[in-house]
């Protein structure tokens, strides 16, 4: 599916890969490991789904729509000088849109993926991250309710800004797969156009490597998770689908989201040994475990 029409980005569609990957993996072990998938999985993928129906009604709820000010603020980073506008007109070659579009599309498909790994192998450590993932979507939810925010392609398309391009899908056709790129458009057209701020493609990409890199033992892992959280916001300001304001907030968002979480769970730790759910407090204090 890959390799014929690109990577999915459907929430149902990636869900139904994963889901149905691991009921083969859980039905090897009989059905008692099935309806635990189950019960672990449908109230997952129920909230993430709703958070995708929800967030394309957050900007029909009557907030001003902040154009000028995430520019400005960009505008004054880049010492007056967009930095989308500087990255489009200085990187400029095929195999930077290529791998451009690769890390963006990435987005959609590398967090159920790792979930669904992360509950074949490491139960606490996919709890935790499942935890991590909702809370930071909500958080996201909230802000875009409150701060509907325009890119800097709809900025540029408004006039507000020098024009500027969307290139996020620009390098399907470099890998030979214009349909690909098409079915991006065609599913970020159903979504809210001004959820901007923060960027959660970056937030994501930084909390995947702050929940896995404190298991990771060899260096090329650690330098494959910095280096994805890294290059992440660096696509998005090149492909004009944030400013670099909106992925400093994200990755403040993905880092505020796990330390508030370690600090509820320390503080609930008590509360659940007192109830005598001695597994839920080993998860919230016990270490995660290594692969």
């Amino acid at each position: 599916m890959c390799a014929t029409t690109g990577l999915p980005t459907d929430r149902i569609v990636l869900l139904g890969w994963v889901l149905a990957g691991l009921a083969v993996h859980a039905g090897t072990e009989g059905w008692r490991q099935v309806g635990r998938l189950l019960l672990d999985w449908v109230p997952l993928a129920v909230v993430l789904l709703a958070y995708d129906a929800s967030r394309g009604f957050a900007d029909g709820l009557g907030m001003p729509v902040h154009i000028i000010e995430p520019a400005a603020v960009d505008r004054w980073l880049g010492g007056g000088v967009l930095p989308t506008v500087w990255l489009q007109h200085h990187w400029d070659a095929d195999w930077w849109a290529a791998v451009a579009t690769l890390v963006y599309s990435s987005h959609f498909v590398i967090t159920p993926v790792v979930l669904g790994i992360l509950w074949a192998r490491n139960r606490p450590l996919w709890a935790r991250y499942a935890r991590r993932v909702v809370a930071l979507s909500v958080a996201g939810l909230a802000t875009y309710v409150l701060y509907p925010a325009a890119p800097p392609w709809l900025a540029a398309r408004d006039g507000v800004v020098e024009p500027i391009h969307r290139l996020s899908s620009a390098g399907w056709h470099v890998l030979g797969l214009p349909q690909a790129g098409a079915l991006l458009a065609n599913s970020q057209g159903q979504v809210n156009q001004v959820a901007a701020v923060p960027s959660l493609h970056t937030a994501f990409a930084v909390l995947l490597c702050l929940t896995l890199l404190p298991i990771a033992r060899r260096v090329w892992q650690r330098v494959l998770l910095v280096g994805y959280a890294v290059l992440m916001p660096v696509v998005l300001v090149y492909a004009g689908e944030h400013y670099v304001i909106d992925t400093l907030l994200g990755a403040l968002y993905a880092g505020a989201v796990c330390v508030l979480l370690a600090w509820a769970g320390r503080a609930l730790r008590p509360v659940f040994r007192r109830s005598g759910d001695d597994a839920a407090a080993a998860d919230l204090s016990s270490p995660t475990p290594a692969f």
